[in-house]
């Protein structure tokens, strides 16, 4: 390739870059920071997000809906950063058996195999998508005591809210939840 040529590519690849990261920036901030533990490893995944934008975007083979496949590599950023923080092993009931406890537990299996990787990710996306749909507040008290494994007590300090609203709000978008991940569940049972 001629070396003007080439330098244009290059432009014109870089200005794409910096109008995608300019217009997609807080959104996508905004959608891995309310999936995460801190500002910190959202600002990493992001980080993260926009490298592979840039090892990935060429002006010969542009990426036909950006804003798609930016949230795209997002949402999976965000699976491969929880898949990092899974347990060894799962914890044991009373019992003796190894049930899963909560929801980390279940997304996080230890036997690896591919069908498991796979439903791990349609639940990651499922509950993405679910979490998506749910008011502001609802969501927040959601992902801090599921997610993050927050006490009701630590959210109430954090938010300044009253602890019975929380366990209210968290009943609503655990019900919410509920009936929108139901056609996953019944996909699920019938295996």
């Amino acid at each position: 390739m001629e070396p003007v040529l080439e330098t244009a590519i290059t432009e014109s690849a870089n200005v794409m870059l910096d109008r995608a990261v300019r217009t997609e920036r807080k959104r996508l901030f905004d959608f891995i920071r309310r999936r995460v533990r801190s500002e910190e490893d959202a600002e990493d995944i992001l980080q993260d997000v926009f490298f592979q934008l840039a090892a990935t975007y060429t002006v010969t083979e542009p990426i036909e809906q950006l804003t798609a496949w930016l949230f795209k590599v997002a949402r999976n950023k965000i699976i491969d950063w929880y898949r990092k923080r899974r347990p060894e092993s799962l914890p044991q009931r009373n019992d003796g058996s190894e049930t899963p406890l909560n929801v980390e537990d279940i997304l996080f299996d230890p036997k690896e195999t591919p069908d498991r990787v796979f439903a791990r990710s349609m639940v990651w996306t499922d509950l993405a998508d679910a979490l998506d749909e749910l008011p502001d507040e609802q969501r927040e008290v959601f992902v801090m005591h599921e997610l993050e494994g927050k006490s009701f007590k630590e959210i109430a300090e954090e938010t300044g809210e009253p602890i019975n609203t929380l366990l209210s709000r968290k009943h609503y978008a655990v019900l919410s939840l509920r009936e929108q991940l139901q056609e996953l569940y019944n996909e699920f049972d019938q295996l």
